[in-house]
């Protein structure tokens, strides 16, 4: 099997998240999308392109920068190929969110390099995690979620400088972070 050229990474807090729970709280109280919300998970999207070690080197050299995550209080899920399973379920809506030209984490390229002499190219996102009540469109509640519209309209994503694109549950966009298209006005791309 030849080394991985792409892989992912998904970040999340071992502990609660309070981001997560304050915004779970504030959609089910205040927004119409959000009445039928049953869970809201927030989890970082890392994705790493160039010359990757193979699997397990990989998974070494995330676990040993703190540029990527702390071990201590976040677990990593590593995704180095596309029917490798990503840590949502099937039931969730996926919103992610990056900031518009700035998904690129120039220090933990530089890290990389400085570890293996191999350069890679890193870009950070944040996938949001939604889970509603059977018979909801969650499609639409979670497009409807995602970005600030007005008061009753938008949570996740703040249009003014930041774009948000969809995913599926168990298997999340391969590429997702790094994909170019920007989404129209309330749409997710």
């Amino acid at each position: 099997m030849s080394a991985p050229t792409f892989a992912q990474a998904f970040v999340e807090l071992r502990a609660e998240d309070p981001e997560a729970v304050s915004a779970f709280e504030f959609a089910r109280d205040r927004l119409a999308a959000g009445a039928r919300l049953r869970s809201l998970r927030r989890v970082r999207v890392f994705e790493l392109t160039g010359n990757l070690p193979e699997r397990d080197e990989l998974a070494s050299l995330l676990h040993r920068s703190t540029r990527f995550y702390n071990p201590s209080k976040e677990r990593c899920t590593l995704r180095a190929r596309p029917d490798e399973p990503a840590p949502f379920a099937a039931d969730e809506s996926l919103v992610l969110v990056v900031d518009r030209g700035l998904e690129r984490r120039a220090a933990a390229e530089r890290w990389w390099k400085h570890e293996t002499g191999a350069k890679v190219e890193v870009r950070e996102g944040l996938a949001w995690a939604l889970r509603f009540e059977p018979g909801t469109d969650a499609a639409r509640d979670a497009a409807s979620l995602a970005a600030v519209e007005d008061r009753a309209t938008g949570l996740l994503c703040n249009p003014h400088f930041q774009d948000w694109r969809p995913g599926e549950g168990a298997a999340p966009p391969w590429p997702w972070v790094a994909a170019a298209e920007r989404p129209a006005k309330g749409k997710g791309a």
